[in-house]
């Protein structure tokens, strides 16, 4: 008999997977946690993921393994975003099929659902309009991905969960200048601005578009949740094809907003000015969290104070590079 349960985390190295990582450390529960970084798995290879799930007798899957980016890393690279995506939760949720995983979780984005769909977002309003087109063809992919889940649950008797988490932020994220997503791009502005005493920072766009943000590690503890969740509470809270789940605060605040709580987070004095000839995006992208509160989860940590955690993990990972910088030198 198994003495702990064996739990492969796909992405272990980004944002999300750490989180869901240190969430199934924190649990009281025996765990074995099986990882693998890219360049000893790739997982758009379907035979070395073949080849991994033959190997490793693996009882759950938490799959948050993706490309991501935000508006001008996916206006930019769409077939990256929409190829790439779509391999690997082929791969993995295929193979983890065949070898008899017992559960899985994939992990989407609250950018499923319609430009315009109705606030807040309920899990109904998938595939009931357009899409925004600058991410488009990410949303395409991660919509593959639950209907893959629904797929092999409808067919098989799988169990295969989906969760679509709205923006993340926290430890571990990519503080990328034009790569990255709203707030560590604007953590990484308003920084460098304080460092150089400019007089402004510009933000994309008008800045009246309004987000809802979950600071990471709770959204970790929403995953770890959902998958403990015994199969007949979840199939009895969603439908055979819409079986997904939120992860969302309830709370949606505008981007201008926003750069002001970030700009009294790190401690700049400047002014703020927006760029109306930058696309800003969905205008609103609240989602409806109140099937996940119905199951017993809220979130723990508000934006202000998430935000000063986040800039703290800023600086740690520009410590951090700097002196890996300083060794190669």
């Amino acid at each position: 008999m198994k003495q702990s349960t064996r739990i492969f985390v796909a992405g272990h190295r980004g944002m999300v997977g750490s989180a869901i990582v240190r969430a199934l450390r924190a649990s009281s529960r025996a765990v074995h946690i099986v990882t693998r970084s890219h360049d000893e798995l790739d997982l758009t290879d379907q035979h070395a993921v073949r080849q991994f799930f033959a190997q490793e007798d693996v009882d759950q899957v938490y799959l948050a393994a993706a490309k991501v980016g935000g508006i001008h890393a996916n206006n930019t690279f769409p077939a990256d975003f929409i190829y790439e995506n779509l391999m690997i939760e082929a791969n993995v949720i295929h193979e983890a099929w065949r070898a008899g995983v017992a559960k899985l979780l994939f992990l989407g984005s609250s950018c499923i659902y319609p430009r315009l769909a109705e606030q807040p977002m309920a899990e109904a309003a998938l595939l009931t309009g357009p899409l925004e087109p600058t991410n488009e063809p990410y949303a395409i992919a991660k919509i593959a991905g639950i209907k893959l889940c629904e797929s092999y649950n409808r067919q098989y008797g799988a169990d295969f969960r989906s969760v679509m988490p709205s923006n993340l932020y926290g430890p571990g994220d990519n503080y990328h200048a034009e790569n990255s997503h709203v707030i560590p791009a604007l953590i990484r502005r308003f920084h460098e601005a304080k460092q150089d005493d400019a007089e402004t920072v510009v933000i994309w766009g008008t800045g009246r578009p309004k987000r809802e943000f979950v600071y990471v590690e709770d959204m970790a503890r929403a995953c770890v949740h959902v998958m403990d969740l015994a199969p007949e509470v979840y199939r009895a809270h969603t439908l055979p094809m819409q079986n997904h789940i939120n992860i969302g605060s309830g709370e949606e605040y505008s981007i201008a907003d926003l750069a002001a709580m970030v700009k009294r987070a790190v401690g700049y004095r400047g002014k703020i000015e927006t760029d109306p000839t930058k696309p800003d995006g969905t205008p609103r992208k609240l989602l409806d969290n109140s099937l996940l509160k119905a199951l017993g989860w809220r979130n723990e940590v508000g934006l202000e104070e998430g935000l000063r955690l986040a800039y703290e993990d800023f600086l740690s990972s520009l410590a951090r590079s700097n002196a890996e910088s300083a060794v190669r030198q």
